[in-house]
C-alpha cells in the first residue's frame, strides 16, 4: 500500500499542506524500501529522518496554532504526542527484531490510517479556523 497525499487531505495553509507532502513522500519510500528489502542502514536511516522531519512538523503546526489563537490545541498537542511515542515504538521494535523489514511493512497501515485520519478530522479543521480570522 503507497503513502500518496492527495488534494482532499489538503489544510488550506501552505507550509502545513507542504510539510504534510513530505512527509507522506518519505513515508513512501521508507515502505518502498521495505517492501524491496532494501539495506538495514537505509530504513535505519529513514526511519530517523521521519522521526525528526514529524517532530519538526508537529512544532511548526503547533507554533501555527498558538500564533492563530486555535482553540483545539491540546488535543492536536495530545495527538502529537501520542503519534510520536507510537514512532519511537516502531523504531524499538524495528532494532529490537534485527531490523526485520516486516515490522516496517505491518505498520505502514498504521501511519497511512493515523497520518490520514488525523489530517482529515484534525488538521483540516486549523485550515477552517485560519479562514475565519
Amino acid at each position: 500500500m503507497s503513502v500518496v497525499w492527495t488534494p482532499n487531505l489538503s489544510v488550506g495553509i501552505k507550509h502545513i499542506d507542504d510539510q504534510h507532502k513530505v512527509w507522506f513522500e518519505k513515508a513512501n519510500g521508507l515502505f518502498e524500501a521495505g517492501k524491496e528489502r532494501r539495506a538495514k542502514e537505509y530504513i535505519e536511516t529513514m526511519l530517523d529522518f521521519l522521526d525528526e522531519y514529524t517532530k519538526q512538523h508537529f512544532r511548526d503546526e503547533e507554533a501555527y496554532m498558538e500564533k492563530i489563537s486555535y482553540p483545539e490545541i491540546d488535543a492536536q498537542k495530545r495527538a502529537h504526542a501520542s503519534f510520536i511515542k507510537d514512532l519511537a515504538k516502531l523504531k524499538s521494535d524495528y532494532n529490537k527484531s534485527g531490523g526485520n523489514i516486516l515490522v516496517i511493512l505491518n505498520a505502514n497501515k498504521m501511519v497511512i490510517n493515523w497520518l490520514s485520519e488525523h489530517i482529515k478530522t484534525m488538521d483540516k479543521k486549523i485550515g477552517d479556523y485560519a479562514k475565519t480570522l
